[in-house]
Order: structure tokens, then sequence, then C-alpha cells
């Protein structure tokens, strides 16, 4: 990948102040979005992520947000710009999987920021839709092709010069099950945008599009820098590791991931080969998931305050073999790879970073986002949809237990609390807490997973993609697995153990428990 490292410094005061402001407008923009939309899985679980580009497309800030859409969200900024040259007011919308896309419902929007005449760089924004289409409701189906998945969107335009296209808005909206929804959110979308080109455009302003650009161009210098520092700390030497996921919800056979990670001085080779081919599920994840979960893990190893910027990825060559379930051709099937399949790629480079750094890395975390969506229809005849990830437990660590019932690794959002849920759907929650003991054991403790059950008081179609319930998260220097996950659904006082991966029809007083993994231990006890 090309270098920055060369560039010329800037004051590093001026150079962090700048750092901040550019975070601060992302951080804006990511609350304007959450404050205006609709849904409650991006106004209540901030399932969003917001982030600033230069002039040429290339990331320079972030918000706190998402891992998973940050470190993708590279890939469908640069597919926008190759297809349209964007005027002041123009917003390309895309959720292509194959274009820098991480599954359909992930909608990302990137617009231009001008000062005067002047191009000064990009805004763009990454926000699941509870249903954008597709087999079942939450559009998170247990399909084989990403056509059954809901709506594709190439890159287009979805306002020119300011003023949205009511045309591609009522396509859209057209293929969802919760048109209103859909409508709040685009909008919502929209808006965040108008508020980070105003805080862009008014810093070009105060101090010039040159002192911009300039500083834009320092922080993928400093990005690349600390980069590399990080990884020069990690000894040379070559380090493999695999682990596999569950299923891909069609054949039962467990899929393997490999990885080979060749530390050299301030460079890392991570090469998944020996990984299994694209399966028939949707357990595939595109090429800029698989990327983004790299740059994860090595971000991990740095300071908190470690700026993250186009130019961490310069020290990096990631070799994805092309037809794996890490990088699949079209059209398989991708609704998992970004939510699950994400998990155990951290899980893995994780793993094999274990053994360069064993009083680092913690044992592996629930390595599953336990994704349910359910929908249907209320009497009055109004649909309804709902998509949710549940937290588990956090891999041990070398000196501290794992943190219980916590989102982990790719994942970052909030749980919708109980009150949200009931309220706005026909069920109630029965029963939401840590799953006592479902940390494994060890010198230091996983963290608990957690227990959610709701029962039903409309029909609804139900479905989970779950992983972590065959083969259970890693311990580490002896210490044992996390609990693996379970799905229940308990109808007339009988249990039914439920696939990790299934679409189910419930009916009022039909029950629905996902009991969610625990972390590894760490260390012999």
């Amino acid at each position: 990948m090309s270098s920055y490292f060369s560039h010329p410094s800037v004051d590093p005061v001026d150079l962090e102040v700048f750092r901040n402001r550019c975070a601060a407008i992302a951080e804006e923009m990511g609350a304007a979005l959450g404050r205006s939309a609709l849904s409650a899985n991006i106004k209540e679980r901030r399932d969003f992520s917001c982030a600033l580009f230069d002039a040429q497309g290339r990331m320079v800030a972030q918000a706190a947000h998402i891992p998973v859409h940050l470190g993708a969200m590279p890939r469908s900024v640069e597919a926008a710009l190759a297809q349209f040259t964007l005027a002041a007011g123009d917003v390309v919308l895309l959720n292509d999987p194959y274009l820098g896309g991480t599954h359909l419902p992930d909608l990302t929007t990137v617009a231009p920021v001008y000062a005067g005449p002047t191009l000064v760089g990009y805004t763009a924004t990454r926000a699941h839709h509870a249903d954008v289409g597709g087999m079942t409701p939450g559009s998170m189906p247990m399909s084989r092709e990403v056509y059954q998945e809901g709506l594709i969107i190439p890159p287009t335009l979805l306002a020119r010069g300011g003023v949205p296209d009511e045309a591609i808005i009522r396509l859209i909206c057209r293929n969802s099950r919760t048109p209103d929804e859909r409508r709040g959110d685009l909008a919502a979308q929209l808006a965040c945008h108008r508020v980070g080109a105003q805080r862009l455009a008014e810093l070009a302003e105060r101090h010039g599009p040159a002192w911009v650009a300039q500083r834009m161009d320092a922080l993928l210098a400093y990005g690349e820098r600390h980069m590399r520092a990080v990884i020069a700390a990690v000894p040379d030497g070559t380090y493999a590791f695999e682990d596999v996921l569950d299923n891909d919800g069609v054949n039962p056979d467990p899929l393997i991931i490999c990885v080979r990670i060749d530390i050299r001085g301030d460079g890392a080779i991570v090469d998944f080969e020996g990984t299994a081919p694209q399966c028939r599920g949707p357990l595939n994840a595109p090429r800029a998931v698989t990327e983004s979960a790299v740059l994860y893990c090595f971000r991990c190893l740095g300071p908190p305050d470690m700026p993250l910027s186009a130019g961490a990825f310069a020290p990096l060559d990631i070799r994805i073999p092309s037809g794996s379930i890490l990088a699949p051709n079209p059209p398989a099937a991708v609704a998992g790879g970004n939510v699950e399949t994400a998990q155990r790629v951290v899980d893995v480079v994780f793993g094999a970073l274990a053994q360069a750094l064993p009083d680092r890395i913690p044992a592996a975390s629930a390595g599953t986002m336990n994704n349910w969506t359910f929908g249907g229809m209320t009497a009055d005849g109004t649909s309804f949809a709902y998509y949710e990830t549940l937290g588990g437990g956090m891999g041990a660590r070398p000196t501290l237990p794992g943190l219980s019932g916590v989102q982990v690794h790719m994942t970052n959002t909030l749980n919708t609390p109980v009150e949200a849920l009931e309220r706005q759907f026909p069920l109630i929650v029965r029963r939401y807490g840590l799953r006592r003991g479902s940390g494994g054991m060890g010198r230091t403790r996983g963290g608990d997973g957690l227990v959610r059950e709701v029962e039903f008081r409309a029909p609804v179609t139900v479905s989970l993609l779950t992983e972590r319930r065959v083969y259970a998260p890693y311990g580490l220097h002896g210490g044992a697995a996390g609990l693996r996950g379970r799905n229940v659904m308990l109808r007339n006082g009988e249990e039914r153990l439920l696939p990790g991966k299934t679409t189910i029809e419930m009916y009022p007083g039909d029950v629905l428990r996902i009991e969610t993994p625990g972390g590894g231990g760490f260390g012999s006890s």
C-alpha cells in the first residue's frame, strides 16, 4: 500500500489540536444522526458511524463508533468517488457489499465539503437500517445469495445540490417493510452531513483550504508513524493460528479461518491462505470487512489515543484468497459476514498475536454479535421489523478478568432499553441479565454472557444469526473456554433448542430465550 511516512511534519501541538477538531466534527455528526433518527436501531442502539475524508477521499478522522463500519467505509467512499464528481449539496448513497459495503442494511452516504469554490474534503456516514427488504423481516436472512438479502444499491445520487431525490427515497421505502422508518433514518443521515459540512467549512474559511489540506496530509503520515511504531514493538517472527465458524446455516460443517502473520521490523504481512472457500450460507465476509477486522486488531495494540487514518493501513500487507469466505465473489450471501465472520477474524488474528505478545493479548471473547431480528404485522395492518445484537462475555485479560455482558470487538452499539422495546413492539421482556458462570475459568476469568428472554404478543417471523453455539470461545495459556451460547424457544411450557442460524415462525405466548457465550479464561487457575 502507498506510504505517507515521508510527509513534511506539522507542529505537533498544532496537529494534535487539528486531529481533535476533526474527530469532534465526526462525533457531532453522530450526535445529530442519533438524535434525529426514527428507528430504535439507530436512535437507541446507535448502530451507525461517521468519519471525515480529505479531498482525495482518504480517511483522516473518525468518531468512536462501530469498528467494522469505520475500517470498511473507505472502500465505499472510493467507489462513490469513482462514479461521481460531486458538487456542493450532492450526497451519494450505496450499500453494495462488493463495493466496500458490509451488508445490505448498512446504508452509506458520502457528501463533499466546499469552502467557496474549493473542495476541502468529504463526510461519510454508515447506518444500519432495520429493514431493506429481502426474504425475512430485518434483512438478515438465511440467504444463499446476496439478492435474497434486500435491495442492493450501487453508488446513487440521493441528493443533488442540497435537494433530496424523492424518487430514490420512494424506491428504497417501497422495498422496506417499514417505509416510514426508512424515510426518517435517511433524513437523519442527510441532516448530519449538513452538520459536518458546516463545521469543516468553518475551519477552512478561518484558516484557508491549503492549511486544512496540509494538516490532513500530516494526519495520514501521523497515522502511519503510529502504526509502524506499534508493529515495531512486536517481536519479529511468523505466528500462525486457526479457528472455525460453527457452520454457515446451510451445511453443518465448520468453516476454518487460518492466518499467518509475518512481522518484519515496522511492517506486517497478514496472510489468510488456507481459509475455507466461500460458502452457500450468509457467512461470507466482503474483503473490506476482513481488512477492517485486521486493522482493528493492530489498532488495539496501540495506545488509547492512537490516531486512526488511512495512513494506518500502509504498514499492513493483507493477503486474502479470492473466492474464500473472507473475500467472496458475487453473488455470495454476506448478511452474516459483517457481524459474525468478522468476529472470528479477530479471534484468529489475536490468537496469532498472543504467541508474540503473551502478556498482552486476552483470551477469546464471545465471538458473535448474537443477531436476532423479528417482524410481522399488528392487528391494524401496520408492519414492524426489528434488529438487535446482544453482548456477551469479554475474554479474560492477562491481569484482569473479562467484562461481563458487553459488546465486544467489531461492534460497539448500545442495547435497546426494555421500556423502548416494549413500547414500540408487541412483546414483553421477561428476563434480561447476566448468564452467571458462563465465563471460562483461569487465573483470570472470562466475562459472563447475557440472557434475554422475550414473550411475543403477536405472530412474528424470527431470524437468528448467531455463532459460538458449537465451538466455544478459546481460553489462553491454560485458561478454560467460555460457555457456548444457546437459543431456546418455549411453547406451551416445552423447551425447544434452536440452531444457531435459523428462521422460525412464533406466535402469541411463545417465548424466545437467547443465552450468549462467555469469554475464555486466561492462565492456569
